[in-house]
């Protein structure tokens, strides 16, 4: 089996752990800081989920599809309102960039991971 679906996913793991963990140190926005705080937590929860995919992609092969759709989830609308020229960030679009492209690689590792 390639090696591709585990890193893919380790990688991931690791980019995503470094990436939210210093948005708890960030101030909190004046309405729904709430809001951005469950957002850090379920997508640092999900960094686990993506480590223990990649520790056996077989095993946890169903599970792709939905770390696909966790990546997605934010990379899809996030650059459909930038193309649209909503007030989306540039760095808040190049993330989700990120994500889409993340999203898609955990789609070519469930297609290369044997049922």
């Amino acid at each position: 089996m390639s090696k591709f679906p585990s890193r893919m996913f380790r990688w991931a793991a690791i980019y995503g752990g470094l990436v939210l963990t210093p948005l708890y140190l960030t101030p909190l926005p004046p309405l729904m800081g709430e809001t951005l705080l469950g957002f850090v937590g379920l997508a640092l929860v999900f960094q686990g989920v993506f480590w223990v995919i990649g520790g056996d992609p077989q095993k946890y092969r169903a599970l792709m599809p939905l770390a696909a759709a966790e990546k997605l989830a934010f990379g899809v609308p996030a650059l459909a309102l930038f193309a649209q020229g909503y007030p989306v960030a540039l760095p808040v679009a190049v993330f989700a960039a990120i994500d889409l492209a993340l999203g898609l690689g955990f789609l070519v590792a469930w297609r290369k991971t044997p049922a």
